[in-house]
């Protein structure tokens, strides 16, 4: 926005950083209905979320599984349905999966987490360990990632459900709305880590265990956080950009005391997705990047930071022309990508040959 300025050099408009890496992209799977998420098993197989509320497994050979059964209803309407997955810490020996949907509930909807086990062709012993409240009739900003820490604690990132009335609540403590929530894997606790969040759709720890966010913003706002338990990030009273219509966010400035300033934000914004800092030997160059899927431009994007700022950025994949919904890297240090169209795609991003 022309009238807004950066709290500091280099929170905005970072150069921009080519990477010499050769690479090429493979489609490994079509005819997925609108993928929320992908998630590499250990074998070498993919989970896969479909939006319409779908998990589907993708063999290491691009083969597209029948629907696995036991998933919850979804409420799929706007940006609702079976959302983000997330494997156990200990999955080759519990086989437990965790999963995020809009669930749909008396009086409206909401973000809930659940875990299940694996089985070969369904889900059994399916638990909901988190809801978060309140609920609303409405159909936007779920949030919805999923990420074990080094704690092995599940991170939730909760949406704000965009409506002007329910904005407060990200600021509510009593609220899990507009929230990043640290959850016990089996439900035990649920505690409120960080407030002040719009829509979180990208969520990963770094490799040396910090948590960042990338979340969505309004026009001119899509922001970039590091994760720091008990900070607020200042929606929907503190943030970069306007509102879609062209007006001001009501209230809002750009800094205030007691509260964070993204490490980053785009403007114009990219409408980032799915989150993933690469640690494999595929690509060396790439290693310590955070990726993270546009869905505005559709492309994926390469941020290279260094001492805790964003130092350049990199779009890739944009002459394909679809949305990019999440990445993630596989155990061969290939990157995986589900495209956000209702003819999806599975493609896998590894060194030229």
């Amino acid at each position: 926005m022309p009238d807004q300025r950066p709290a500091f050099a280099g929170q905005t408009r970072a150069c921009a950083e080519p990477s010499e890496a050769a690479f090429e992209v493979s489609v490994l799977a079509k005819g997925l209905e609108k993928p929320w998420a992908v998630e590499p098993l250990p074998n070498g197989d993919f989970l896969v979320t479909e939006k319409a509320g779908r998990l589907r497994v993708v063999s290491a050979k691009g083969e597209l599984g029948a629907p696995i059964a036991g998933v919850p209803k979804v409420d799929a309407r706007g940006q609702g349905g079976l959302l983000d997955v997330a494997l156990s810490p200990q999955f080759e020996s519990d086989r437990v999966v965790y999963f995020s949907f809009s669930e749909p509930r008396q009086g409206g909807n909401g973000t809930s987490v659940a875990r299940a086990v694996l089985a070969d062709k369904a889900l059994k012993d399916v638990r909901v360990l988190f809801r978060v409240t309140p609920t609303y009739a409405g159909t936007m900003h779920y949030g919805s990632r999923l990420a074990f820490g080094p704690d092995g604690m599940l991170y939730v990132s909760t949406g704000d459900r965009s409506d002007a009335p329910m904005r407060k609540y990200a600021q509510d403590p009593k609220s899990t709305l507009g929230k990043i929530v640290r959850l016990a894997p089996d439900g035990s606790k649920a505690e409120i880590w960080t407030s002040g969040h719009r829509n979180v759709q990208a969520m990963a720890f770094d490799p040396q265990g910090r948590l960042w966010v990338v979340e969505h913003g309004t026009r001119g706002g899509d922001e970039l956080n590091r994760i720091e338990k008990g900070k607020n990030y200042g929606w929907p009273l503190v943030a970069y950009g306007e509102e879609y219509s062209g007006q001001p966010i009501p209230g809002a400035v750009t800094s205030k005391p007691g509260y964070e300033q993204p490490v980053y934000y785009w403007d114009p914004v990219i409408a980032p997705s799915g989150a993933q800092f690469y640690t494999g030997d595929a690509f060396p160059e790439w290693r310590g990047s955070l990726f993270t899927g546009g869905l505005k431009d559709r492309k994926l994007v390469r941020l290279t930071l260094r001492e805790g700022k964003v130092a350049g950025e990199e779009h890739l994949l944009e002459d394909r022309g679809q949305r990019i919904r999440d990445v993630r890297q596989g155990p061969d240090g290939a990157l995986y990508v589900v495209t956000d169209e209702a003819d999806g795609e599975l493609w896998r991003i590894a060194p030229r040959r």
